[in-house]
């Protein structure tokens, strides 16, 4: 009967001390050509040009050691990553260095673990690229150049006679 009661209770104390193997986002750095857990709060979530969309676990963006990256089309396979901001994430990849800081590219649901592990699918109606102007699955045939159209000759009368007229 102590044996359930006990291995119960070291589950209960030291479940929140599963993502120890985490390191904070401040150390990552140090880890680059590792696969690493890193930690942190999201601070923002910003999508930039063709759709790529930015973790951020600094106030300022320009001096955080550590960023996430999330390319559009991956999107479908993670999920609505705007429901990260101002919550804990961890996750897991290789840590790469780009651009002078170290990142974690998102490419899976997976890689999220702990209180986020289960975020939403991304909207139907979202277009990682323009925000809220496509609807996937529905085709809508390129607009054809519009043909350019002639004057028309208000006179009625022949061109030649018109040009003969003015000298």
């Amino acid at each position: 009967m102590r044996r359930p009661l006990a291995s119960f209770f070291c589950a209960v104390v030291f479940c929140p001390f599963v993502s120890a193997d985490c390191i904070p986002f401040s150390e990552a750095k140090d880890h680059v050509g590792e696969t690493r857990c890193v930690a942190g709060k999201v601070m923002r979530v910003e999508r930039g040009e063709r759709g790529i969309h930015y973790l951020d676990f600094c106030e300022d963006y320009r001096i955080c050691p550590f960023t996430v990256v999330v390319f559009a089309g991956d999107l479908k396979h993670v999920g609505d990553v705007r429901e990260l901001q101002g919550r804990l994430v961890e996750v897991h990849g290789p840590v790469k260095e780009y651009d002078g800081r170290a990142e974690i590219v998102l490419r899976e649901a997976r890689q999220l673990r702990g209180e986020m592990a289960k975020i939403p699918p991304v909207p139907k109606t979202y277009d990682a690229e323009r925000q809220g102007h496509y609807s996937p699955g529905k085709f809508s045939h390129p607009k054809s150049a519009r043909r350019s159209s002639r004057k028309r000759n208000a006179s009625g009368r022949p061109i030649e006679t018109m040009e003969d007229d003015t000298e």
